[in-house]
């Protein structure tokens, strides 16, 4: 899959860990697992317990509650990061959309990460709160568009 350089390099143009050292980012990547699933795999379901996030080093993903797609998620960016937090089920399901490679982070992973380098939490606030206001936007017009 990627040399440690390449993971270093990789992980490095991941919104949440961009600020981040590389001695830093070199440790976190070493105790990444790394995975591979063929197209149409189901990564996880919606309810089920949650304890890791996953970031796309090639293929697709479709973040999904039943049929209703709810994101698309391609190289370089990640998925699965709310139930890391709040340790509550699975609020969607994961589905590949093609061969897929990935690089997860285990809850246990990114605590031991914060804990270490206090700057990646603030990263994954920033990261969570863009996509909030996103989600506000999309509903604004959505909302708009109705009346």
């Amino acid at each position: 899959m990627l040399s440690s350089v390449d993971r270093l390099l990789f992980v490095r143009r991941v919104p949440i860990f961009k600020e981040l050292r590389d001695d830093f980012i070199v440790r976190l990547t070493s105790v990444m697992h790394e995975l591979e699933f063929p197209a149409n795999h189901t990564i996880f379901k919606q309810g089920e317990e949650g304890r890791s996030l996953y970031i796309v080093v090639s293929g697709k993903v479709e973040v999904h509650i039943g049929d209703q797609k709810l994101a698309e998620v391609e190289q370089g960016k990640y998925f699965g990061e709310m139930a890391v937090f709040d340790t509550q089920p699975r609020s969607a399901s994961a589905t590949t959309l093609e061969a897929s490679e990935f690089l997860e982070l285990t809850q246990e992973q990114l605590y031991d990460a914060i804990e270490e380098t206090p700057e990646i939490a603030v990263n994954i606030i920033r990261e969570l709160s863009r996509l909030v206001r996103r989600l506000n936007d999309h509903m604004n017009v959505t909302n708009s568009r109705n009346i």
